[in-house]
């Protein structure tokens, strides 16, 4: 700002007497010097002003401390580095938004004018100054930049000048392969529509049916159902997989590992009760002789309005993936010396039926010095051992009839399996005439109790058949437990 000029005063004083000349002239001396002074005043200012807008702008230091000159078109040794890669990238960025550029034509670059070959060498180095650089070897980085600018100054606008160049021709090139592959597909396009009329196929969608008491739980669901997350900060992978994947993939669990799936959540429980997973499952499971003919399922299966979860439920079955065991005791009373003294044992043993899908089953009476733990794995049936018989079931609703049980212990050969007949044991010798006289036949209730379905079982009766004469006697059963269903997960 100037400064301020004071007013020149009146040369007559208030009294109307004249000022002294000398006054007068010293006076105007003064404010011809103020002048002067406000000049140069104005002038310092603007240079400050300039002075302190370079000094804001940060130079470059070389290795050995000396600031390198901002502006200088000499060569030194000191020059400054080349730019950031992130420079570099940026510059390029800017050059890609360029649609043409007169150096480049039809793709290419055309040299108006051709680079010295120091130039090119001076390109050579740098190139390589920011390969050191780019890899994090800022010393033999600084050593190529160095050099790069001795060989030429202005190198680093040659390199971003061509590094320009070729992304403009890299667009380009994009551009037109992109043009030509759209046209290519746009004629294939019209040429298969006017050779192939397509009919979109609609797909009916796999609707669950769901009748009895969860119908009304499953109504009372929200229509947006999710997989919510236990910590809200982790993620849920299982949302990325298509409910269709998800559907198939529970489809290939047993229907124990199902059911524990749907507790998770109402989203998990919505999923498995898709038709597409106890469908198969009812088709495979009630096959002769778990029913009598195909007609009483499909009468089931109407009469549960088609849901195929209620079916596999409710439906009576046996279970095939284990064994039904039945834990008998009774006390047997001792022989003591001792007439004060009263001796008694405790006597357990155990039945196993162990059904088959081909419709035989295996009944074994085996006593305590055989545990159930040994024996389940060896319920085969090539299995012969005493106690042991071998026969056909099938199932009427909820009776269970077992037919044409045959000692299969080893002392006969047994119809249909032995062939020709076992050797008999060493221990048991029969003469060649003796044969088989009498068979079995067992009738047996199954139940649901709250622990599992279908999974108790007892005796109603248990009959001798003379196999010459017809004749059928019930046999005394004694102490006779039910039988628990005992699922092995070998036999699944």
């Amino acid at each position: 700002m100037p400064a301020p000029t004071p007013a020149v005063p009146d040369k007559s004083r208030p009294d109307g007497t004249e000022e002294n000349p000398e006054l007068i002239r010293f006076r105007e001396e003064w404010l011809a010097e103020l002048r002067k002074q406000g000049k140069v005043l104005r002038a310092a200012q603007e240079t400050f002003t300039v002075t302190s807008k370079e000094e804001n702008i940060p130079k470059p230091v070389a290795s050995d401390g000396q600031a390198i000159p901002l502006h200088s078109s000499e060569p030194t040794t000191n020059q400054p580095p080349a730019p950031h890669v992130s420079e570099i990238t940026s510059t390029s960025q800017q050059a890609a938004k360029v649609a043409t550029h007169p150096a480049v034509k039809n793709g290419e670059i055309v040299k108006q004018f051709p680079a010295s070959k120091v130039v090119q060498n001076a390109l050579e180095v740098y190139r390589r100054a920011i390969d050191h650089e780019q890899r994090g070897e800022l010393d033999e980085a600084l050593l190529l930049y160095r050099q790069a600018f001795r060989l030429n100054d202005n190198v680093d606008r040659a390199y971003h000048r061509e590094q320009m160049l070729k992304s403009i021709v890299k667009d380009q090139k994009e551009a037109t392969h992109n043009r030509a592959l759209s046209a290519e597909a746009e004629d294939l396009s019209a040429s298969f529509e006017s050779t192939v009329t397509i009919k979109p196929v609609a797909k009916k969608a796999e609707v669950a049916t769901v009748t009895g008491p969860l119908a009304s739980l499953i109504q009372s669901y929200a229509t947006d159902l999710r997989f919510e997350p236990e910590n809200e900060l982790e993620p849920i992978l299982l949302t990325t997989i298509p409910e269709e994947l998800l559907v198939a993939i529970i489809s290939k669990l047993d229907p124990t590992s199902v059911e524990r799936f749907a507790r998770v959540c109402k989203k998990a429980r919505i999923l498995t009760l898709d038709s597409g997973i106890w469908r198969p499952l009812v088709r495979h499971t009630y096959q002769p002789p778990q029913i009598p003919d195909i007609t009483m399922l499909l009468s089931a299966i109407e009469m549960r309005s088609f849901d195929y979860r209620r079916v596999f439920i409710e439906h009576p079955r046996l279970r095939l993936d284990g064994v039904y065991i039945a834990t008998c005791h009774y006390i047997r009373p001792g022989l003591s010396e001792n007439h004060w003294v009263n001796i008694s044992h405790l006597i357990t043993y155990h039945r196993y039926l162990r059904f088959f899908a081909n419709g035989q089953v295996l009944s074994l009476l085996a006593n305590e010095e055989h545990a159930p733990q040994q024996v389940i794995p060896l319920l085969k049936p090539a299995l012969r051992m005493k106690g042991l018989f071998l026969g056909q079931w099938r199932l009427t609703g909820t009776t269970i009839h077992l037919s044409n049980l045959v000692d299969a212990s080893g002392r006969f050969a047994v119809p249909g399996v032995d062939e020709p007949p076992i050797e008999m044991a060493s221990t048991i010798t029969l003469t060649s005439g003796v044969q088989m006289r009498y068979v079995f036949t067992m009738t047996l209730d199954l139940r649901s109790r709250p622990l599992g379905r279908w999974n108790r079982m007892d005796i109603q009766s248990y009959d001798s058949v003379n196999i010459e004469t017809g004749d059928v006697h019930p046999v005394a059963l004694k102490h006779e437990r039910p039988f628990w269903f005992s699922k092995v997960r070998s036999y699944a």
